[in-house]
């Protein structure tokens, strides 16, 4: 299965779920990653981030953000945003992000943080403002783009990832041929080049192994199952 941060990490803190997301599966390899990008009405006064969460502070509870659902990527990373900036939102939780991408460009809402997929185009054409990716480096799709520790909130990174699990108990050799046909596959350049077009960063080499997915697997639920409890995010 191809499986996500949703999938592996998040339902695992929010629901109760029929199976154990460590262990009854087999790690693959990693995919691929995709930051978030901070994005805000076009109307939005503020020209940076740190005018932003000046602005945002300046309304308090009044600034809202919206989201692609309750318990959505947006809406933990929005959760950590709040509690990361100082800032109080109010959250405004939409049916998938289409809908959401609407109302920010309308100026319904004022911000959120979202896959850069859907929001990266919107920000080039300016119908959105962007502030900063939510990554350790810039992103080969948005070279201008700051990132977080550059734009203001250091250490402030969120990403939507995904990888390939199997069954648990599935023999050692085939979890090895499957991985190496990934592998083989990342090293077309074609294929890089469509992923990146997608807003996907890609893992370097050194991290393609079931072993390396494993280990990022296990810090991501040590990392986020707190903040998730946290915030009591629920789903539906």
């Amino acid at each position: 299965m191809l499986g996500s941060w949703g999938t592996h990490v998040l339902n695992g803190a929010v629901q109760t779920l029929p199976y154990n997301v460590t262990a009854d599966f087999e790690p693959i390899v990693l995919v691929g990653t995709q930051p978030l990008l901070i994005v805000a009405r076009p109307s939005m006064p503020a020209s940076d981030l740190p005018a932003l969460i000046g602005w945002l502070k300046s309304n308090p509870d009044k600034a809202t953000a919206a989201t692609a659902g309750s318990g959505s990527v947006s809406h933990i990373a929005g959760a950590l945003f709040q509690r990361d900036s100082g800032t109080r939102l109010a959250f405004v939780p939409y049916r998938g992000a289409a809908p959401a991408m609407q109302d920010l460009m309308s100026g319904q809402v004022d911000m959120m943080l979202d896959q850069a997929v859907n929001s990266w185009p919107l920000v080039r054409d300016g119908r959105l403002k962007g502030y900063a990716v939510t990554a350790r480096s810039r992103m080969a799709l948005a070279p201008n783009l700051p990132t977080v520790d550059e734009a203001g909130l250091p250490g402030f990174h969120v990403s939507q990832w995904n990888a390939i699990f199997s069954p648990k108990g599935t023999p050692d050799a085939v979890v090895a041929r499957l991985n190496a046909a990934v592998v083989e596959t990342f090293d077309d350049p074609a294929v890089r080049r469509r992923m990146i077009d997608h807003g996907q960063e890609l893992f370097p080499r050194d991290q393609l192994t079931p072993a390396a997915l494993a280990a990022f697997h296990k810090s991501e639920i040590e990392k986020w199952w707190p903040i998730i409890k946290a915030v009591a995010v629920k789903t539906p």
